[in-house]
């Protein structure tokens, strides 16, 4: 089983907004939004319903990235 490097505290992510320019603030797994429960669901069953259909495949976890300047949020998919 593959794990990913930021969720595991491996890495740090460093990105920019591709609107504004600023850093992006990571805020973690965007599977962990979709509802009161997700976040103690296995993260490979997720994975198939999450809606990015080859992060399982290619093991790649998509965190939720959010600019606190400027409001825009993107997905990044990270290789685990």
């Amino acid at each position: 089983m593959a794990i990913c490097p930021i969720c595991n505290g491996f890495e740090e992510m460093k990105a920019n907004c591709s609107s504004c320019g600023n850093e992006l603030i990571d805020s973690g797994r965007i599977m962990d939004y979709y509802d009161d429960y997700s976040a103690y669901m296995p993260i490979d069953q997720m994975k198939m319903e999450d809606g990015y259909p080859n992060d399982y495949k290619d093991k790649e976890c998509p965190h939720l990235l959010k600019c606190t300047v400027c409001g825009n949020e993107e997905v990044s998919l990270i290789k685990e």
